[in-house]
């Protein structure tokens, strides 16, 4: 069996590489568990060393990784260089901040000593997808190495050049043989792993009922996971918002990575005020957007990552137009080469349409009206969803006042479009997943988090 690596830009077959086999799984899982042993008790310098030379490996080779992702998955260049360039920062923060993240929090009770001390637990699987496939990667393993456990990376299928490229990052930063190791296999071989007694805990990044899989095995074992899955992120435009920047932020929260974001925007909710008006800059902006050859830096978006998902975005996009939504602007399968989809806007979604419930992983935004503030924070909560949601007003406090208590959602942004950063907790709620990545919290969702008692 051979997983296919396949140039969504031109529907060529790059390359095949050969699935692992059972032995081949068993012995990675083996060496990767004795790999733990030593590397658990490597020093917090050193493991901070190693993670400062992963960046400066990802920005010497920063055009040929960039060109693994633009090649296998569609990315633009130009995002695949910034993405490239957020894991080098990644592995900076965790190596400049990982010692205070791992101290020991001590806690007075009646003992001469009390205190919670941060232990590692060993092999961590991460099932990560296709989407930003350096950046999902780098932002699990930055601070799973630094706190002193093992990884092992199961891929999407469509990028094993990718996941190949990352293994080997960390192999020319000088990091130990085998504390890093990556599983061509398809998910069908999943189950067996996360089964498998080396493996102590689980993080998947994909979709809801991938997440579901996998929660489902990991419960049945016993064992931790985390899980960050689809969102539909509303953006509320309130009646006082500057339009014009609202939608140079809505804009650009939509069509990054061609629309193919957990947390994009996707769903814009106008009080009725200023809809007509933010209908009608926003589309005239999308309608702008340019698609084309991922290499040329000059178009805004490359095709999406394969085949079968423009089909079934369109048919989204049918389907809420069959139901009363109207068709602003694209919304039509371009011809020729390519997986490419143009920016489209859908006008007057309402609960009908499956623009409204559904996530549009692609360039499809659904606008939807809303009589009042009340009513579009109603709007934005009445969803399976929690990952990100954003609300534009330019009364600071009550914007600050509704992304704090009023969003049903893990992370929440006033006036700008969401994205993940280091510094910040990062996950969802509901149906978006649980557990966190990223800042002091999700280094320590994969942790034994010891109590220590001395009388």
């Amino acid at each position: 069996m051979y997983l296919k690596s396949i140039n969504p830009a031109t529907g060529e077959v790059i390359r095949e590489y050969e699935e692992f086999h059972s032995d081949e799984i068993n012995n990675t899982l083996e060496d990767n568990c004795k790999a733990y042993i030593t590397w658990r008790k490597e020093s917090i310098e050193n493991k901070a060393s190693l993670l400062r030379m992963a960046a400066v490996v990802l920005r010497e080779k920063s055009e040929g990784l960039a060109f693994n992702i633009t090649v296998e998955m569609g990315k633009n260049i130009v995002e695949a260089r910034a993405e490239v360039e957020k894991c080098a920062k990644v592995c900076e923060y965790y190596a400049d901040n990982g010692a205070e993240y791992l101290k020991s929090e001590h806690i007075p009770t009646e003992a001469q000593q009390s205190y919670a001390a941060m232990q590692p637990i060993g092999s961590v699987l991460a099932i990560m997808p296709w989407n930003f496939p350096f950046w999902q990667v780098f932002r699990f393993a930055a601070p799973t190495l630094m706190a002193g456990n093992v990884c092992l990376l199961k891929h999407a299928s469509n990028v094993p050049g990718c996941a190949l490229a990352i293994e080997n990052v960390f192999v020319e930063a000088g990091f130990p043989k085998d504390v890093f190791r990556t599983l061509l296999v398809r998910s069908s071989k999943v189950e067996k792993i996360i089964a498998d007694k080396r493996v102590k805990a689980v993080t998947l990044t994909g979709s809801t009922p991938a997440g579901k899989a996998v929660a489902s095995t990991a419960g049945s074992y016993l064992k931790k996971c985390v899980l960050e899955l689809g969102g539909s992120d509303p953006y509320l435009i309130l009646k006082d918002a500057d339009i014009d920047k609202a939608v140079d932020a809505c804009i650009a929260g939509r069509i990054l990575n061609a629309g193919q974001s957990c947390i994009g925007a996707k769903r814009f909710i106008i009080v009725n005020e200023v809809y007509e008006v933010f209908a009608e800059k926003f589309t005239d902006k999308m309608r702008a957007i340019t698609i084309g050859d991922p290499f040329d830096e000059s178009k805004d978006m490359g095709p999406l990552a394969r085949f079968n998902f423009r089909e079934d975005l369109h048919r989204q996009v049918e389907s809420s137009v069959s139901k009363g939504a109207k068709l602003l602007t694209g919304g039509y399968m371009p011809s020729g080469d390519g997986a490419y989809y143009p920016a489209t806007v859908l006008g007057d979604v309402d609960e009908s349409m499956v623009a409204y419930h559904e996530e549009l992983f692609g360039p499809v935004a659904a606008l939807i009206r809303a009589k009042d503030e009340a009513d579009a924070i109603r709007i934005a909560n009445d969803s399976i969803f929690g990952l990100g949601a954003a609300v534009f007003t330019a009364d600071i406090e009550r914007g600050k006042q509704i992304a704090e208590e009023e969003l049903d959602a893990g992370c929440c942004f006033v006036n700008d479009f969401v994205r993940s950063d280091p510094r910040l907790p990062f996950g969802g709620i509901k149906e978006s997943g649980y557990g966190r990545e990223l800042s002091h919290y999700g280094m320590r969702e994969f942790m034994n988090i010891k109590g220590v008692y001395i009388k």
